[in-house]
């Protein structure tokens, strides 16, 4: 599927361009006869191997969803006030410390001078400036809203942002303990297993299995650490490489939905997104295949996009969203159910952001008690390390001591 930027004329007479994702010319002006523009210019545009802004990516400042945040709500106060647009982001382009993002906000300030668009000065900054983000600026170029525009993405992004801070935060206190266990383990098998089987060998008693299957394993790792260190660096450098790739990744955005606990909060937590960025862009006045395309984009997960890629031919086939949606099996029936009331009321925009906050209500139920889940895990997995050293190390000392006792 390429990307194609398009010229056209709405109903109004209204001059309107953007990009659009199809699979040749002729859908590109199906899609924008649906949608009621009249197409004056279609072109495909060349894929983009390399950019500046992805050297800055590499070797650069990351610009995070702080600074967008900032960003996008100044630019909304700016504007309210009436300060030109040039002047308002030369302005913020002046007043961040990110180099990034003023090096972005300088280069964009020359393409508004030179005649472009906003939209499309952003649009070549898909690293910084993503494609719901350039849609919605773009639907508020064509209203002439685009303040409000900047004021709702502020407020997606805001949310957006708590929530991947909750998950962050709920998963710290899991990770440091399963890391503390795997230290543990490694310290226990290079520094303490090996002095006990010192003192045995010195004994020449006998071993239970347990204790000898203990230091077979310290055996091993004491003398091949640097293969076994070399073999885990070797899997954590292929497995990043392999993620990176367009399989790689889409399967593993599809496993991370299956972990257990965490898998399906991280799903639902994706929906939340889904639904609301749906809801503020068709609210807004994106065409529905395009909102679609765009939205795809921004939940961030190659597997659900490509059910919401599914959803969206579906909608081109003629079908209703309420089918194409029930089709790809990511949606409750109570969600299904509410999405058929919007498409029978009109009121699609309304009835998905209902749904964004009900997947947002229950991934805050299930954050609060993410910690009580995942707690009797941790605490079974310590007991079951403690009780295994307990049994190999200690056995043959309370056998030593009774013999000695003995005699």
């Amino acid at each position: 599927m390429a990307t194609f930027f398009y010229k056209g004329r709405t109903n109004r007479g209204d001059s309107i361009e953007g990009n659009i994702d199809a699979s040749n010319i002729d859908a590109v002006a199906s899609q924008l006869f649906n949608s009621g523009i009249t197409p004056i210019n279609i072109t495909e545009e060349a894929e983009k191997t390399s950019s500046n802004i992805d050297l800055n990516n590499l070797f650069g400042e990351k610009v995070g969803l702080d600074e967008l945040i900032l960003f996008s709500r100044q630019m909304y106060t700016l504007m309210k006030a009436g300060v030109p647009i040039t002047r308002a982001i030369t302005s913020l382009s002046d007043s961040t410390t990110n180099k990034t993002l003023q090096k972005c906000l300088l280069t964009t300030v020359e393409e508004l001078e030179s005649g472009r668009e906003l939209s499309t000065a952003m649009n070549q900054y898909p690293k910084i400036f993503d494609n719901l983000y350039v849609s919605m600026i773009q639907v508020g170029e064509n209203t002439g809203r685009l303040d409000e525009a900047f004021l709702q993405i502020s407020e997606y992004l805001a949310l957006d942002k708590d929530t991947r801070d909750r998950i962050k935060a709920a998963l710290r206190y899991p990770t440091i303990v399963m890391l503390a266990i795997a230290g543990a383990i490694a310290i226990i098998n290079l520094f303490v297993i090996p002095a006990f089987a010192k003192v045995y060998a010195g004994l020449g008693a006998e071993l239970p299995w347990a204790t000898k299957i203990l230091i077979a394993t310290s055996n091993f790792t004491v003398n091949n650490w640097p293969f076994i260190l070399a073999g885990l660096i070797a899997l954590f450098v292929g497995t990043t490489m392999y993620v990176r790739t367009t399989e790689g990744r889409y399967k593993w955005h599809k496993y991370k939905l299956r972990i257990p606990i965490v898998g399906d909060i991280i799903n639902r937590s994706l929906l939340a997104r889904f639904s609301r960025s749906f809801a503020m862009a068709t609210r807004a006045g994106v065409p529905l295949i395009q909102t679609m395309t765009v939205v795809s984009r921004a939940v961030d997960n190659d597997f659900i996009a490509d059910r919401i890629q599914q959803m969206r031919n579906g909608v081109e086939r003629g079908d209703t969203l309420t089918r194409t949606a029930a089709a790809t099996g990511l949606f409750t029936p109570l969600v299904l159910q509410m999405m058929s009331i919007g498409e029978e009321t009109g009121a699609v925009d309304d009835l998905l952001q209902e749904v964004a906050e009900y997947y947002e209500r229950e991934v805050d139920y299930d954050l609060k008690n993410l910690s009580a889940a995942i707690e009797p895990i941790l605490i079974v997995a310590i007991g079951i390390m403690v009780f295994i050293l307990a049994l190999g190390v200690f056995l043959p000392m309370w056998d030593l001591a009774g013999a000695y006792k003995g005699q």
